[in-house]
């Protein structure tokens, strides 16, 4: 399964090249994420910060973030710089990490993060635009060298959980400025993609025409919603973890397991029959969210939390390539930076508004505020259900 509006190509002969750099990129730019993920919270918590605080410094930067990769996602998409923008991207988000570092109180730290989370933001989408467009022009498929990162994650957060013990919360900033650099070296490495521009005139009238699609736009709202189904998750489990006395390789190991079962998924996403549509992938992530949400907020005992952690695979996994596959799919030629933009656009401005919402909830219900989680989940399986009508 392709998920681009182009067909698979013959292999070429520089598709092994393309391929391994873009893997390394993708391993490097997600030891970061598997580092500030779940820990970054903590970091947060050790600056001096409450739970409402941390809600609130994690939700302004995803607003910045919003409004900075539509922007980043046109810019590429009119001249035709995938690369260029991603690594200038990539090393302006080393810079803003380490202005965080220095930075201390609610109102500095949450700026230095919405600064550095402007950077760092654009870089996700436009690295699975650019793989997109290259992995098909090569007949490869996305979701085996997708899982390069999900794999670099789980020994990234596993690594901060174990060092979590031995080393003081208010470093473990200095972990993501690490990870950070490496990604600013792998970005070099990446290899130019043929160029196939437009007139700006026809880009700026196709880009338009999206927001006039109904199907595209209960795509993006199904998706945006059983992803930020995932904010109290990212922001307070770990916390809520720790609070439970699960030590920091317990917590680590929880966050590896999710994402192994994610690998799972992506490995065998290129072997899922033709039958199995884009649509019916996001229908089952939203299925497997309520379901894990709603066990959730029962406080489950130990023994059960490997089990809702499995689940990863369906509430992130299959909803990432359902959507992924979905809005390329729709995606006018050109314009699949542009369309993940605006998919990063709305699932921005709702995974902020989840997640200020959870620190309130979390600071008032702890675990049980996962209910909430469930109920959102659940309507962005009802919007997947009116694209599918909308779509035919």
């Amino acid at each position: 399964m392709v998920p681009s509006h182009e067909p698979p190509k013959s292999q070429s002969p520089g598709g092994s090249g393309f391929t391994l750099r873009l893997k390394i990129f993708y391993a490097a730019l997600f030891i970061t994420l598997g580092v500030q993920l779940p820990f970054l919270p903590v970091w947060f918590a050790a600056r001096g910060l409450d739970a409402s605080e941390i809600g609130l410094a994690l939700a302004i930067p995803m607003l910045v973030r919003a409004l900075a990769i539509p922007v980043a996602t046109r810019v590429a998409d009119r001249h035709d710089a995938l690369r260029a923008v991603i690594v200038t991207l990539t090393a302006a988000g080393l810079a803003g990490y380490c202005v965080l570092g220095l930075a201390a109180g609610f109102t500095m730290i949450t700026a230095a993060y919405a600064l550095a989370s402007a950077a760092y933001a654009p870089v996700m989408m436009l690295t699975d635009a650019y793989a997109l467009r290259g992995l098909a022009r090569r007949g490869r498929t996305y979701g085996p060298v997708r899982l390069w990162g999900s794999a670099a994650f789980i020994v990234a957060s596993f690594g901060a959980g174990l060092l979590l013990d031995v080393l003081a919360p208010g470093d473990l900033i200095w972990l993501i400025v690490a990870a950070m650099g490496l990604a600013t070296i792998a970005s070099l490495g990446l290899s130019p993609i043929d160029s196939r521009k437009r007139p700006a005139t026809a880009v700026a009238g196709s880009a338009r025409a999206l927001w006039r699609d109904p199907a595209f736009i209960a795509v993006v709202v199904a998706a945006s919603f059983v992803q930020s189904s995932h904010a109290l998750y990212y922001g307070f489990s770990t916390i809520d973890w720790q609070a439970a006395g699960y030590d920091g390789g317990v917590i680590g190991a929880l966050w590896a397991l999710g994402v192994i079962a994610e690998i799972a998924l992506f490995a065998l996403s290129a072997r899922l029959p033709s039958t199995i549509t884009p649509l019916a992938i996001l229908l089952v992530g939203a299925a497997g969210a309520v379901v894990r949400w709603s066990v959730m907020a029962t406080a489950p005992p130990a023994n059960l939390l490997p089990v809702l952690q499995c689940l990863h695979a369906l509430s992130f996994g299959a909803t990432h390539l359902g959507a992924l596959a979905l809005v390329a799919r729709m995606a006018p030629p050109g314009l699949g930076a542009t369309a993940q933009g605006y998919f990063a656009v709305a699932l921005g401005v709702t995974m902020a508004v989840a997640t200020a919402l959870a620190g309130v909830l979390y600071g008032r219900f702890g675990s049980g505020a996962y209910a909430a989680m469930a109920v959102l989940a659940a309507a962005g399986g009802l919007c997947a259900l009116a694209a599918k009508r909308l779509g035919k």
